[in-house]
């Protein structure tokens, strides 16, 4: 399986493989979303112990039980409800945590959504960048000038010595390559693709 083909997996597709005790769509699973759930169980137990236990703890019930999944479960709200309810354990048998600790999990507040949003953005942008790492060196140079650099079409082809026009057939090439790998980055891809002419 090719490096694309790794990267646009989609959680239902995982799920289905996962239901069938494929350990390699666990291991995508965790490497996906083991960052998101870290950040948010510390937000509230403030321990990095705790907070990486909780979190090993809900990959563990999981994996455990993977043949009991839903197929068109959504794979995040089901992690972050098994952490929810994990840190609101944590934080009844706990005598030290305070009673706000207590409230805000349950509160589940909006501004919740938000931290979610911005890992993911995180996460798709790290993506992103790694896909352009694999193209050929021509397109990716083209990429990271305008995309990094913030590069006008014509200082890209004084740095590479080459046409204007060829830095746009260079461009348009990767992004298409992109897109057609990045389902999930698709609208971004095409808000890039309008604002390069």
């Amino acid at each position: 399986m090719s490096f694309f083909q790794k990267s646009i997996r989609s959680d239902e597709d995982l799920l289905a493989s996962l239901r069938q005790g494929s350990e390699d769509a666990f291991t995508i699973i965790y490497k996906r979303y083991h960052k998101l759930l870290y950040v948010l169980a510390y937000k509230y137990l403030k321990s990095t112990y705790s907070s990486e236990d909780a979190v090993q703890q809900v990959f563990l019930k999981l994996w455990e039980a993977r043949s009991l999944l839903m197929v068109n479960v959504n794979l995040r709200n089901y992690l972050y409800t098994m952490l929810k309810n994990h840190v609101l354990n944590e934080i009844r048998n706990n005598n030290s945590a305070v009673e706000k600790n207590y409230e805000i999990v349950q509160s589940v507040p909006e501004y919740e959504d938000e931290l979610l949003i911005k890992i993911e953005e995180q996460d798709m942008m790290s993506h992103f960048y790694q896909a352009i790492d694999h193209l050929p060196e021509q397109k990716r140079q083209v990429c990271l000038y305008k995309l990094k650099g913030n590069l006008s079409n014509q200082e890209i082809a004084d740095k590479m010595n080459i046409s204007v026009p060829t830095v746009k057939t260079h461009y348009a090439q990767a992004i298409k390559i992109l897109r057609a790998h990045f389902e999930r980055l698709f609208l971004f891809l095409l808000y890039l693709w309008n604002s390069s002419y």
